[in-house]
């Protein structure tokens, strides 16, 4: 029984859409705080990232309330200035920007190049041949041409 409930809180059910999905085992986890949609007031979130959807929750060991499907955003990038905070980020959709901030401008980092790898590998036009450096070819020593 004790199985069956744990197995239970690892999905997410989506409000929206009634899709479940699966947050156990992320790929990147940590605390962020991030804008709410409504009132604009800034709240300490624990988030999970995997594959192509930004989990949040309360709390590290909180089921999540909320997500953000990253296979419809279009950018993640440094925010600070948008945002009036340091360490702040900005992911993007069409209909939507949340804004973010990490403790350290490490951690924003690692959030970027992580939520920018999500978003590049859920897009329809990703290749398994795009997880390749592509600045690197085998073929030219030369990186200067």
């Amino acid at each position: 029984i004790t199985q069956l409930i744990m197995d239970r809180q690892n999905f997410f059910t989506d409000p929206n859409t009634g899709m479940r999905y699966d947050y156990s085992n992320p790929t990147n986890q940590g605390w962020l705080t991030k804008q709410s949609a409504w009132l604009k007031d800034w709240r300490r979130r624990y988030f999970l990232l995997k594959g192509s959807i930004l989990f949040f929750s309360k709390g590290e060991f909180s089921a999540p309330h909320g997500m953000i499907d990253l296979s419809t955003c279009m950018t993640v990038k440094s925010a600070e200035l948008k945002a009036g905070k340091k360490n702040a980020m900005e992911v993007a959709t069409k209909e939507k920007t949340f804004y973010m901030y990490a403790d350290t401008e490490k951690e924003k980092d690692e959030w970027i190049g992580a939520i920018g790898k999500s978003i590049v590998q859920s897009s329809t036009t990703f290749t398994p041949e795009d997880g390749v450096d592509a600045n690197y070819n085998s073929d030219d020593d030369s990186a200067d041409n």
